[in-house]
C-alpha cells in the first residue's frame, strides 16, 4: 500500500475543502469498499479524508419524509422503527446484502458510492475502462456471467452491486449533497450513470461533493412489498438478478400504485417504469404479472455467458410480484 495523507476534519466545510485540494483524494466512512480497493491497488489515494466525526448519522422524520444521514450504518437503517413501519422494502433489501459484520460498518453514503464488483475491474492484469480509461473492457469477450442486460456500452458492461440502491430507486429517494458551490438535491434515478463513453464515472456527483443524506418521501407501500435476490449462495454473494417490488392494492386486489426496480442487470439500479405503467389499475393476477415481466425485458441484450439471465430476469420479476401480492 502506498503512503498517503490522512486528515480528519471536524466539519463538512473543512471536509469538502480538503477533498477538493487533492487529485486522488477520497472520503472515508465505513471503508468496506474503499479499503478493499486500496489493498488490491485498484485505487492509490494521495489523500484520505475521514468524515466519521461529521454529524451525519441521524435517522429522522422531516417534512419531506424520512431522512437517512449519510453516515448511518446499513444495520441502523434496516432496523430503524420508522423504516420497518413505513419503508419495509428498504429493510428487506439492505438485509439481503453483504453480511451482518459488513452491514454494521457500511454507511448509506458509502453504499451509494461503492464500485462495481466486476472481476476485470479488480484484476490489475486485465483491461478495464472503468479502472484505466482507454484500456478496453475485458468482460466483453471474457467471462461475463454476472454482467449487464441493459444500458451497457462497448466500453463497459459491468453492473452496480448495491441492494440498498435498488430499493431506494423503487421508493423515489432523493440524495442531498453539498459541495463548494452549495447544496443540491439529486433524484435517485439520476444519481448513478450509465457507462456510455466514460464508464469511470459512476455517478453525477461533482468533484468534492459530499453526500449529506438521503430522503425517502411518504410512502403507501407498507404491506405488499418484497425484495427477491437470486444469487449463487444464500449469503455474502452479489445478485445475478434482484427485484424490488412495492404494491398498493385496494380491497378488490386491484393495483392502485406499484414500484418495480431490478439489480444485477445494469450500471445503475434499473427502474421498470413501463411495467409499472402497465400494472397500474389492473388486477393483481399472475397473467398480468407475466405480461409486466415480459415488458420489463424489452431492449435486453445478453452476452456469451449471461444468456441465462434473459429467462431468469422475467421469472424473478414474476415471483417477486406474486410474493408481494400474497399469492405465494
Amino acid at each position: 500500500m502506498n503512503p498517503f495523507i490522512y486528515t480528519r476534519p471536524a466539519d463538512t466545510g473543512a471536509a469538502i475543502k480538503s477533498l477538493s485540494r487533492g487529485n486522488q483524494a477520497f472520503f472515508l466512512a465505513g471503508g468496506t469498499n474503499l479499503v478493499d480497493m486500496m489493498k488490491m491497488g485498484v485505487v492509490v489515494p494521495e489523500k484520505i479524508v475521514d468524515i466519521n466525526r461529521l454529524p451525519l448519522r441521524n435517522i429522522e422524520a422531516v417534512q419531506s419524509g424520512l431522512r437517512l444521514g449519510a453516515l448511518a450504518t446499513n444495520s441502523e437503517v434496516a432496523d430503524h422503527p420508522d423504516v420497518l413501519k413505513n419503508y419495509p422494502l428498504l429493510s428487506l433489501a439492505i438485509n439481503a446484502g453483504a453480511s451482518p459484520q459488513l452491514r454494521n460498518m457500511a454507511t448509506v453514503g458509502g453504499n451509494l458510492l461503492q464500485r462495481t464488483r466486476c472481476p476485470y475491474f479488480f484484476d490489475l492484469t486485465m483491461p478495464c475502462n472503468k479502472r484505466a480509461p482507454g484500456s478496453g473492457c475485458g468482460a466483453l469477450a471474457g467471462f461475463n456471467r454476472m454482467h449487464a442486460l441493459f444500458g451497457a456500452s462497448d466500453k463497459c458492461i459491468a453492473v452496480n452491486p448495491s441492494d440498498m440502491s435498488v430499493a431506494l430507486a423503487a421508493l423515489d429517494a432523493v440524495v442531498h449533497v453539498r459541495g463548494a458551490g452549495g447544496d443540491r438535491e439529486i433524484k435517485f434515478e439520476d444519481f448513478h450513470r450509465l457507462p456510455g463513453d466514460e464508464p469511470q464515472l459512476d455517478n453525477t456527483l461533482a468533484k468534492g461533493e459530499l453526500i449529506m443524506a438521503v430522503d425517502l418521501p411518504p410512502s403507501a407501500f407498507t404491506k405488499h412489498v418484497h425484495y427477491l435476490k437470486v444469487r449463487d449462495r444464500s449469503s455474502y454473494a452479489f445478485a445475478l438478478i434482484s427485484v424490488a417490488v412495492a404494491l398498493d392494492l385496494d380491497k378488490d386486489n386491484n393495483i392502485k400504485d406499484v414500484r418495480l426496480a431490478m439489480g444485477g442487470v445494469a450500471h445503475k439500479p434499473w427502474r421498470l417504469r413501463a411495467s409499472e405503467d402497465f400494472l397500474k389499475g389492473r388486477s393483481a393476477t399472475e397473467d398480468n404479472f407475466k405480461q409486466a415481466a415480459q415488458i420489463a425485458m424489452q431492449g435486453a441484450k445478453a452476452y456469451q455467458y449471461n444468456q441465462f439471465k434473459l429467462k431468469l430476469a422475467p421469472n424473478t420479476i414474476l415471483q417477486a410480484l406474486k410474493t408481494a401480492s400474497g399469492q405465494v
